[in-house]
């Protein structure tokens, strides 16, 4: 039955390919899904090898997948550098719009490392590919804890790398996303997350690789005539008669003089003042547009002189290997479904062939081993805190028979005559009957007794001790 499903899931596949592979109206110039064999197409460097810090690539679908069948190749082996290439007929973007596409997931805490893929010209000893080795294209995430979560985009331009000016984001979940960059012969791009639009501009202005078209003239002045006054006083109004007479406060009408007041006594009378509603403050005219308005002046443009257009700006360097170079605190990225192409609507249709039919099962697939692995790690914290506790009664434990050690154990400059003067002096007082006789403080009995009461038993104990022992009875 098992072989039977697996037949099935390879058959759709292969339609799937094979019906993308009739929609293609462009040219694919490199694909790759994985499947088996994968591994004679890819060449795995031998980069950090030799100091023991190269990690390893491992073909499989991940912990959790919506299709277990359909593979990528995943990182493995923590604090881990990762480089691997393949090789594909050497081509030119030029004239062409340029597509650059590929699947990935992250599904581990990554910490801080990175999941991109780069884009190589010339030749390449693919046995030392690393992170020293020239690229022409990268593109992917870039994740160092909750504060960076970049997309890196990066061109190649006569030999230098220019990183584009805009903060991008990447996702930040752990499911696969797919990330699609799309470039013009006019120079203008798009980048795509997961069949949606993110970001769209041109190279002329998202990246420092050309001086600008224009700049502000800095010797440009304001004219004088120039009125910046948006609004201004109404000339026309005038201002009322007697309005400066107006007091600010008046008498209380409502504020009668009481009864009891004597002018003779309390002084002449006087009402509280309070505000005199007809004041409205210092006189003002009325604001009113200015006809003369011209906006607000700014520093005009002007041609770069420095400037110098490059018709092929867009134009990479001829590419023929594709690339993983990554550094990862925490491995597990799949990387899948890597294509190199020039027509859009074909990437557009292997994302919603391969990523969209298998999105709400992934998506089921993950929260089932959420669950798993929080109940593993609630259990995990339950034996840590019994442990905890056993550890804690242990800990008590010894304290408590510490304590009763230093109670009852030996002075330093005790000896054995000490310790035997001091059970006989016992002895006498509590059995009495027993020493008739003065008995030497050496005496077997008292050293029995000394040594008794040095393995931390009572002096009482003791002496019951001694006594049977004397005496011959049974303890």
């Amino acid at each position: 039955m098992g072989r039977l499903r697996d037949g099935r899931a390879f058959l759709h596949r292969a339609l799937v390919f094979s019906s993308l592979l009739l929609l293609a109206s462009g040219e694919i110039f490199f694909e790759e899904r994985f499947d088996d064999g994968w591994d004679s197409r890819w060449v795995k460097s031998d980069w950090k090898k030799s100091q023991g810090q190269a990690g390893t690539f491992r073909h499989t679908a991940g912990t959790y997948s919506g299709d277990p069948d359909d593979k990528g190749i995943q990182t493995t082996g923590d604090a881990k550098h990762f480089a691997i290439s393949a090789k594909f007929p050497e081509f030119s973007n030029k004239g062409r719009t340029l597509v650059i596409q590929y699947s990935l997931k992250i599904e581990q805490d990554i910490e801080c490392g990175g999941a991109y893929i780069k884009l190589m010209s010339g030749y390449l000893n693919q046995k030392k590919f690393g992170g020293d080795t020239p690229y022409s294209f990268m593109f992917g995430p870039d994740i160092c804890g909750d504060q960076k979560k970049k997309l890196h985009l990066i061109l190649s331009y006569q030999g230098q790398n220019y990183p584009i000016k805009k903060d991008l984001k990447c996702e930040a979940d752990k499911l696969t996303h797919f990330y699609t960059f799309i470039l013009r012969p006019d120079a203008t791009y798009s980048i795509l997350i997961d069949n949606r639009e993110r970001e769209f501009g041109s190279m002329y202005t998202d990246w420092d690789i050309l001086p600008p078209h224009k700049i502000k003239d800095v010797n440009a002045k304001k004219p004088k005539d120039w009125d910046d006054r948006e609004y201004i006083e109404d000339p026309d109004q005038v201002k009322p008669e007697g309005y400066d007479s107006i007091p600010k406060q008046i008498p209380d009408p409502k504020d009668k003089k009481p009864e009891s007041w004597d002018d003779d006594e309390d002084g002449t009378w006087k009402p509280r003042m309070i505000p005199n509603p007809e004041y409205k403050g210092p006189w003002k005219r009325k604001k009113i547009k200015n006809p003369n308005y011209k906006g607000k002046w700014k520093t005009p443009w002007i041609d770069n002189p420095e400037f110098e257009d490059d018709p092929d700006l867009y134009v990479l360097k001829p590419l023929q290997y594709v690339g993983i170079e990554v550094w990862q605190v925490k491995a597990g990225s799949v990387f899948d479904n890597i294509l190199i192409c020039d027509d859009p609507d074909y990437a557009r249709h292997v994302v919603d062939e391969t990523f969209a039919a298998n999105k709400e099962a992934e998506k089921e697939a993950f929260e089932g081993a959420e669950k798993k692995r929080k109940a593993r790690e609630e259990e995990e914290a339950r034996r840590a805190r019994e442990e905890g506790e056993r550890r804690r009664r242990e800990r008590d434990r010894d304290r408590g028979r510490d304590r009763y050690r230093d109670r009852y154990k030996r002075h330093r400059h005790y000896d054995d005559y000490h310790v035997s003067y001091k059970v006989s002096s016992f002895l006498i007082l509590e059995r009495p009957k027993l020493h008739k006789k003065r008995t030497s403080y050496r005496s077997p009995v008292l050293l029995k007794s000394a040594r008794c009461w040095l393995s931390m038993e009572g002096l009482d104990d003791c002496a019951n001790k001694v006594y049977h022992f004397r005496t011959g009875t049974d303890v």
